[in-house]
């Protein structure tokens, strides 16, 4: 539980409220490595205030399609800015980066192959309504 020399603290249920993040998410964030809590006396976890900031982060990365073994890579030079850490980061960053230009370079392929097709159709359907 917090002193009067800690930050405010916050329980999971808060939490899940301030992030709009389930109270499932976060145990299993916590359970990744990617936030941290303290226990109380009774078990329940006990929140940073600072760990909202950091789970709009964590959601911004998830949302990016990054994985959670990614993000615990990524998270270190969100917390020190070391400069090894923020070597290894730079290099998952890139290479994520790259994987997410090959997905959008796909996805890209497969809306014009979906568009050929529409335009197919569309020709069919205004032959076969003409006939």
């Amino acid at each position: 539980m917090a002193t009067n020399s800690d930050a405010r603290t916050m329980k999971i249920g808060e939490l899940a409220r301030l992030t709009g993040v389930s109270a499932r998410s976060l145990r299993y964030y916590e359970q990744q490595g990617l936030v941290h809590s303290t226990r109380s006396t009774g078990g329940q976890r006990h929140y940073a205030a600072g760990e909202v900031a950091r789970i709009e982060i964590i959601r911004r990365l998830f949302d990016a399609g990054l994985s959670s073994r990614v993000i615990a890579r990524l998270m270190p030079c969100v917390d020190t800015g070391g400069t090894e850490v923020a070597q290894d980061a730079f290099t998952t960053m890139l290479g994520e980066r790259d994987r997410l230009t090959a997905d959008i370079g796909r996805l890209v392929e497969a809306r014009s192959a979906l568009d050929e097709l529409i335009e197919i159709n569309t020709r069919y359907r205004h032959q076969a309504g003409a006939a």
